[in-house]
């Protein structure tokens, strides 16, 4: 068996120009319960995120509202001097008044200030990938959109995207700035942003899946992705993941995890290839949802 390696999933371009691993690794669990404070074993989730990069993943998502202000200075902490092919992509546009709450922010002085401050906690100069977290229903889309292009034509971020957002909502903000990818929730059995992916794959825009195994029935002993698990001798979320890097070639999944043999499971899902019948069979469940 070849050892894991997030190169197997194949890559992708970043702005159709920075090459990164498709598989990579989300940094929301090295928090505490409700992504609120410091997580309970710090020193594990230190390990876990210096594992990441000894496995080949050279793409880690994270958002200042992760903790908050825990999870960019913990991969500071981790990672500094930050290896040469890394690319850390953050968030912003999220406030949060407790554990499980979110609560969107997109004032263009508030986003400013949050780019300022996760370059700071992250130890960059530039930030490689910054995504509006959410886009905020109180204030004009074309100041949250105007804001984003100021800070790329200032140089603190390389590279711009959204999240959770629609095809119409990536088309008005394409007409400020490039949008180089997108981060909505989707898996084998959440697919309400089908035409979202099918739009991000024909304009060359990275889409980043959370969320990947999203629960209901593909979680139960006797449904299809547990049989298809089985037959891999793989576990249910590495073939979610291993669905997912079927699905498109502009997929960049980023399972979580705070524990190592967790992350290394995930990556090793890279080396899991399903047979068109199984992946058929996964996509047919969120098809019978739909209809039902």
């Amino acid at each position: 068996m070849s050892i894991a390696n997030a190169a197997h999933a194949g890559t992708f371009r970043i702005g159709g120009e920075l090459e990164i691993h498709r598989l990579g690794y989300g940094a929301m669990r090295i928090t505490g319960t409700g992504v609120w404070g410091e997580p309970a074993d710090r020193a594990q989730c230190l390990a876990t995120v210096r594992r990441a990069p000894e496995l080949g993943v050279n793409f880690i998502d994270t958002a200042d509202a992760y903790g908050p202000t825990v999870s960019e200075p913990m991969l500071r902490e981790a990672l500094w001097p930050y290896p040469q092919d890394l690319v850390i992509g953050t968030k912003g546009g999220q406030i949060r008044t407790g554990p499980s709450e979110w609560i969107p922010l997109g004032r263009p002085g508030y986003l400013l200030q949050q780019v300022k401050m996760s370059l700071r906690w992250l130890g960059l100069e530039q930030i490689t990938l910054w995504q509006l977290h959410r886009i905020d229903p109180k204030v004009p889309k074309d100041e949250q959109f105007g804001a984003i292009k100021s800070m790329l034509d200032a140089g603190l971020i390389r590279y711009a995207g959204l999240s959770e957002v629609t095809v119409a909502e990536i088309e008005a903000a394409s007409k400020v700035f490039p949008v180089a990818t997108v981060q909505n929730r989707y898996s084998a059995n959440y697919r309400m942003y089908d035409d979202v992916l099918d739009y991000c794959e024909a304009h060359g825009i990275g889409f980043i899946p959370w969320y990947p195994l999203s629960g209901g029935s593909l979680t139960q002993s006797d449904s299809p992705l547990a049989e298809i698990a089985r037959r891999h001798q793989a576990s249910p979320t590495q073939i979610a993941i291993a669905w997912l890097l079927k699905r498109s070639p502009v997929m960049i999944p980023i399972p979580g995890t705070s524990k190592r043999p967790h992350l290394e499971e995930n990556v090793a899902a890279a080396d899991i290839e399903l047979t068109d019948a199984e992946f058929d069979a996964l996509a047919e469940i969120a098809h019978v949802r739909k209809r039902a």
